[in-house]
C-alpha cells in the first residue's frame, strides 16, 4: 500500500487539475474579501475573517473541489486506457482505489495549508486587527483539519462515484448539493452534530466561544466514523472495468485477374 501511495503521489505532478484546487482555495478567500466591502456595520477582525473563509470552504468550495479532483484522479486510469496494464499486476481494484483515496487525503491537507496561507496573506493586505502568532497558528490548524474532515465527509460520494464510469462529474454535483445542505443543517443543533459536513466544524471547535453554538464532539466523531465505514463498503464492492476497443475489420479485396 505504501508503494502504491508513493506511485500516486509521483503521478500528481502530471495532473494540472491540482492547480484548479489551488485556484478554488484562492476563490474562497476572494469571495470573503468581497463580502468585506458590504457596508452593513460589521466589524472585521482576523478571527471573524477566518471564520467566514471556513464557512465559504464548507458551504460552497471544498466539498465540490476535493470531489472533482479525487474523481478525476480515480477516473484517469480508465480515461488514459492504462487500467488494463495495472491489472496485469496482482493488485485488486479496491486496493488501487484505497491508494488513490489516501493520496487525496494528503491533498486535502495540502489544500488546507494553501487556504490558510491565502487567508493570512489577505488579512495582512487588508490590515484587519487581531492578528498574532497564536491566532495564525490556530487559524492554520483549524483550516487544515477542517479540509481533512470535509474530505472524510464527502468520501462516500467519491467512493460511490467510482462505481460509475466517468462518474466524477456526477459526484461533484452531488458533493456541491451535499455541502450546501449544511446551511439548512446548521439551523438545528442535533442535526448539525450528525450531519458530516457540519460535524467537521464541531471537530475544529468552530465558533465555540459563542454561547449559541453547541457542539457534541462525540457525535461529530461518530459521524466521521460512519462516513468512513460507508466509504469502505463502497470501496471494497467497487470493480474496475476495462473497456476493450474494438478493432475495425478490413475487408479483403480480391485482385482482378488479367491485365
Amino acid at each position: 500500500m505504501l508503494r502504491m501511495v508513493r506511485t500516486e503521489i509521483w503521478k500528481l505532478k502530471r495532473y494540472h487539475m491540482i492547480w484548479a484546487g489551488v485556484f478554488l482555495m484562492l476563490l474562497s478567500v476572494l469571495l470573503t474579501l468581497f463580502s468585506t466591502t458590504a457596508l452593513d456595520g460589521t466589524v472585521w477582525t482576523f478571527s471573524f475573517f477566518t471564520e467566514q473563509v471556513i464557512k465559504n470552504n464548507v458551504t460552497m468550495i471544498f466539498p465540490m473541489c476535493i470531489t472533482l479532483i479525487a474523481g478525476y484522479i480515480i477516473a484517469k486510469e480508465g480515461k488514459d486506457d492504462t487500467l488494463k496494464n495495472i491489472f496485469t499486476i496482482p493488485v485488486s481494484y479496491s486496493s488501487l482505489l484505497c491508494g488513490k483515496l489516501l493520496v487525496c487525503a494528503l491533498l486535502s491537507l495540502f489544500f488546507g495549508l494553501v487556504s490558510a496561507a491565502f487567508t493570512v496573506i489577505a488579512d495582512l493586505m487588508m490590515g484587519f486587527p487581531g492578528i498574532s502568532a497564536a491566532s495564525v497558528l490556530q487559524t492554520s490548524i483549524q483550516i487544515i483539519f477542517n479540509c481533512l474532515f470535509l474530505y472524510i465527509a464527502v468520501m462516500p460520494v467519491i467512493a460511490f462515484a467510482a462505481h460509475i464510469p466517468n462518474g466524477h462529474m456526477i459526484g461533484t454535483i452531488i458533493a456541491f448539493v451535499y455541502g450546501y445542505g449544511c446551511m439548512f443543517a446548521s439551523g438545528n443543533v442535533t442535526l448539525s452534530n450528525f450531519y458530516p459536513v457540519t460535524a467537521s466544524l464541531g471537530l475544529i471547535s468552530y465558533r465555540s466561544y459563542d454561547p449559541a453554538v453547541h457542539w457534541n464532539r462525540s457525535i461529530c466523531l461518530f459521524s466521521m466514523i460512519a462516513a468512513l465505514m460507508i466509504s469502505a463498503v463502497f470501496v471494497f464492492t467497487a470493480k474496475g472495468t476495462v473497456t476493450v476497443k474494438k478493432s475495425k475489420k478490413h475487408k479483403k479485396t480480391t485482385a482482378k485477374k488479367g491485365w
